[in-house]
């Protein structure tokens, strides 16, 4: 049931939905049922009925909500101990393809037709609904309608915010700067010097605000040879390259980071907890975990000399374990060497299995 739908407007509260499911049941009795509630935010004490559904329906509950509406975090509250969270990313380009079309090889491989749409994946991001658009002009006006959405919604009304130009330009700063390490001590200094009059603790709320909004995610830093996490300096990566282009204030195209976003974004989808680790002075861009996995992974636009070839191979060669690790751009040509896998960055995403 589709709760944004009129026709199920008469279900909206706890009662009408209970009684009309609980009919349902009875009348499929001795199967299992498997109920799927979409925007079930907008039914009247929604988690008492679904909490019932439970106890009283041999069932299992499949629910959705916006984020201005139920955050993830609300759950415990609402239905604590009897459910699990999926976060659902936008499309990864894998996605993309297959909505598209537009891979002509099993396996999938870098070809000029992939190359073209992941030129376009870079730029408009995959949020599903913009692929059904057909002109640049309305794919930017939807992009701005979900920002906007977001921002009105799930972060301004939500958490009260007072000082919306602050908001905008801490936004605009965190989607500027996806991929560089900062502390809120450091963005608070950054602002300032731009007559930003504002405190640490203020940005700290606010950048909770846009990350539990899913504006922003944040890779945590961790020390490698100290095996400990570290408190400082996160990077922020965005949730999705279209809303970040979009609103972003520089104009200067930067694929270092767009690479770096789009690998963070496809290894989220695929299940890992990612950190950003720290070798001694060296950085890797990614340490990726699930279960007893572990990948590591550097992140560059192209492979331009040997100087570059050994600034990214580096920091890999000096983790002493032998699990994967991969160098990953925009280059066709192999440079793999020493045990560190190089991969053209089309290639990496489209790989089933790493």
């Amino acid at each position: 049931m589709n709760f944004e739908s009129f026709s199920n407007r008469k279900y909206q509260n706890a009662d009408a939905l209970y009684d009309f499911v609980l009919q349902k049941s009875k009348a499929i009795s001795g199967k299992k049922l498997y109920l799927f509630f979409d925007e079930i935010q907008e039914v009247t004490d929604w988690q008492k009925v679904i909490n019932s559904f439970s106890v009283d329906i041999d069932c299992d509950i499949y629910i959705t909500g916006s984020n201005s509406n139920m955050l993830s975090g609300e759950l415990a509250t609402y239905i604590a101990g009897r459910y699990v969270h999926f976060t659902v990313y936008p499309f990864t380009f894998s996605e993309y393809l297959e909505f598209k079309g537009g891979t002509d090889s099993v396996p999938p491989v870098w070809n000029a037709k992939n190359e073209a749409y992941f030129d376009d994946y870079l730029r408009f991001g995959g949020l599903p609904q913009r692929f059904i658009l057909d002109d640049e002009q309305s794919v930017r006006a939807y992009l701005d309608d979900v920002f906007n959405t977001i921002v009105v919604k799930d972060i301004i009304a939500r958490n009260k915010i007072g000082d919306i130009d602050l908001l905008q330009r801490l936004t605009a700063f965190l989607l500027d700067n996806i991929g560089n390490p900062f502390s809120a001590n450091a963005i608070c200094n950054k602002l300032k010097s731009e007559g930003v009059k504002t405190t640490v603790a203020t940005l700290m709320n606010y950048i909770a605000a846009i990350k539990n909004a899913m504006v922003v995610l944040t890779a945590p830093r961790y020390d490698l040879k100290g095996k400990a996490l570290l408190s400082t300096s996160e990077k922020y990566y965005a949730a999705d390259l279209g809303l970040r282009n979009n609103v972003k204030s520089s104009d200067i195209v930067d694929y270092n980071k767009l690479y770096e976003n789009v690998v963070f974004i496809e290894m989220l989808s695929r299940g890992y907890e990612i950190r950003v680790g720290k070798i001694g002075d060296y950085e890797v861009d990614f340490i990726c975990l699930k279960g007893r996995e572990k990948i590591y992974i550097q992140v560059a636009y192209l492979l331009a000399d040997q100087t570059v070839i050994e600034r990214e191979f580096r920091p890999l060669l000096k983790i002493e374990d032998n699990f994967p690790k991969y160098v990953v751009s925009g280059d066709r040509h192999d440079f793999s060497n020493n045990g560190i896998i190089h991969k053209n960055i089309i290639d990496f995403l489209l790989s089933p299995d790493l």
